[in-house]
């Protein structure tokens, strides 16, 4: 697109709108804000054209025809068929000053005078019986949507609201699940270091220590007492190891078994770790999609206030016009 023979001669402020392809009824918004729609006129050609960017994207380009025809559908609203476009643009203007300057005058008679205008204009001030018929079907069709579309905003608006709760309640739970997590594994290292304990002193405990004999006995009865003693020392030493051995081996076992508890319980509180942070992802992700349905609900709720506005202020003037 290349505006080097065309001169500058009108640029406004519009929203900017394109007939839905499908229904061939309903707008589609070209943005949420009023865009610049400019007017160029090519001295070589002799040949208008509307042109209105959205960014980088040309959002009309528009070349004006001896056939076009700009209907003010409203006080503020007016529409136009490009055939070569394929396809119905619409501007939606903040006053009813704004609209009367579209076209300007040098593009309304454009060939002069007595010659067939470029663009003209036509006005929907007054409507015919079969046009007020359509005019209220309209604004009665435009007011159940409306009610419909803030009844879904709404719906979404407490949908986002729920799953923001629940995103909170998950993050609670979760933080308390690592606070359960972080006990379990220190009770389990204090636990193998108590085994690790009780090891050691099993391997390091000394022998018991023997009675001493009296000097006046005689050899034959002190090497028989010492027999005797010997006995008896083995047989308490056996005993004495026996219980000490018994005591600490139920202790490891005891210890042991809540070792192998205590990691039970943290793969458990590890699974829900990770159920819960999975849950916390689909969580985000839903309210992302939420939040995206309801920007769009809101930009197509703007879309269907700003016709019913429009269909309101054309059934007023029909009102004021009737007999």
């Amino acid at each position: 697109m290349s505006t080097a023979r065309e001169q500058p001669i009108f640029s406004t402020r519009a929203h900017v709108f394109q007939i839905d392809p499908a229904t061939k009824r309903n707008w589609i918004p070209a943005g949420k804000h009023a865009l610049t729609v400019s007017y160029f006129y090519d001295a070589t050609r002799n040949v208008y054209r509307i042109i209105s960017l959205g960014g980088a994207k040309a959002i009309i380009n528009s070349t004006v025809t001896p056939n076009m025809t700009f209907t003010k559908t409203s006080q503020k609203f007016g529409q136009w068929a490009d055939s070569r476009a394929n396809t119905v643009y619409g501007l939606g203007f903040a006053s009813e000053q704004h609209l009367t300057q579209v076209p300007p005058s040098p593009l309304v008679s454009a060939n002069g005078p007595g010659d067939e205008k470029l663009f003209r204009s036509q006005s929907a001030d007054a409507p015919g019986p079969a046009e007020r018929e359509r005019l209220k079907k309209m604004l009665s069709e435009g007011s159940v949507g409306e009610v419909q579309w803030e009844a879904e905003f709404f719906a979404l608006q407490d949908s986002n609201n729920k799953l923001a709760g629940a995103l909170r309640e998950a993050n609670a739970a979760a933080a308390q699940w690592r606070q359960q997590l972080e006990a379990q594994r220190a009770e389990a290292e204090r636990l193998r270091q108590r085994v690790a304990e009780l090891e050691a002193q099993a391997a390091t405990e000394p022998p018991a220590v023997g009675e001493k004999e009296g000097p006046s006995q005689s050899l034959e009865q002190l090497e028989a007492l010492v027999q005797t003693k010997d006995q008896e020392i083995q047989t308490l030493r056996s005993q004495t190891s026996g219980s000490r051995e018994a005591a600490d081996t139920t202790e490891r076992e005891e210890t042991q078994q809540k070792v192998q508890d205590l990691e039970t319980r943290n793969a458990e509180l590890e699974h829900q770790l990770r159920a819960t942070e999975r849950s916390l992802e689909e969580a985000r992700v839903e309210r992302e999609r939420a939040r995206a349905e309801v920007g769009r609900a809101a930009q197509l709720l703007d879309v269907r206030l700003f016709e019913l506005s429009e269909l309101r202020e054309g059934l007023a003037r029909l009102a004021e016009g009737a007999p």
